[in-house]
């Protein structure tokens, strides 16, 4: 997992991302989640795609949710500010988890939501502590699903969801790295829905839906290359540094040709 957290650890990230902010004409004190969005929704299709996962899930207002693989911390604060639900959030890398933190104070949202260092397959929590889990663009740097998914089964209370948007192999087929998710091969682990599905009910989940998220992400993309000029400061390029394009341009390109796409799973836990 060391090299997982390597690929996203960036020096100087809340100071980028400020800089930026500044650049856009928006001061620190002024900041807001909906600002936030282009660069703290790390997913195929950013916010909407959050939008339409919660959405599908269905998960009571003033839930007490885990996130995991939380990031820089935006579908936290999201589920905060819409929600009312209060929220941890976990990830491996250690800017990630500071970025996190400071950017939820700056915005309001630090009595909801808290973040910390940790490892989905060993989650520092107590049997049945949280109400709902849910998981963004996460499974492809995790070799053990099974083991992983087991430990949010334990976390939940019974009946609690768990909702996924994972990119997943689609069919046999390669693909050129560096991507979003990994700078080569060895730390990527793509599985399939199946395989997914198989390690959620092994461990005691009901899948409740599936579904290929394929033609969104490609609107998704079409929208984007409608776009000219330059990126606006804030996105998504302030996480992947100097090889964004390429990772970028790698992982639409095998969305396009169907060997890798985003699915949706919603599942309840045992």
């Amino acid at each position: 997992m060391e090299e997982i957290a390597r690929h996203y650890d960036k020096d100087d990230l809340l100071a980028s991302i400020l800089r930026a902010a500044a650049d856009a004409g928006i001061e620190e004190r002024e900041l807001t989640v909906e600002q936030l969005g282009p660069v703290d929704e790390f997913h195929i299709g950013g916010r909407g795609a959050t939008e339409h996962l919660l959405e599908q899930a269905g998960i009571p207002s003033a839930s007490h949710i885990l996130d995991i693989g939380s990031g820089i911390g935006g579908t936290a604060r999201y589920l905060a500010h819409t929600g009312r639900h209060t929220v941890v959030g976990i990830d491996l890398t250690p800017a990630y988890v500071q970025t996190a933190t400071a950017l939820t104070e700056i915005v309001g949202l630090d009595n909801s939501v808290t973040f910390r260092q940790a490892d989905v397959n060993e989650l520092p929590f107590e049997d049945a502590s949280f109400d709902a889990a849910v998981m963004l663009h996460v499974g492809m740097n995790l070799p053990d699903k099974r083991t992983a998914f087991s430990e949010v089964a334990r976390t939940l209370v019974g009946g609690g969801l768990f909702a996924v948007y994972d990119i997943m192999a689609l069919i046999d087929g390669e693909f050129d790295f560096p991507v979003p998710w990994a700078s080569s091969q060895s730390g990527s682990f793509l599985a399939t829905a199946e395989n997914y599905a198989n390690a959620l009910t092994d461990v005691g989940f009901e899948i409740l839906q599936t579904a290929d998220r394929s033609d969104y992400a490609m609107s998704f993309f079409a929208e984007l290359r409608q776009r000219t000029g330059n990126p606006p400061p804030l996105g998504l390029h302030l996480l992947m540094g100097e090889q964004a394009q390429l990772k970028f341009g790698n992982m639409i390109k095998a969305v396009e040709a169907g060997v890798i796409g985003p699915v949706e799973i919603i599942a309840k836990a045992p």
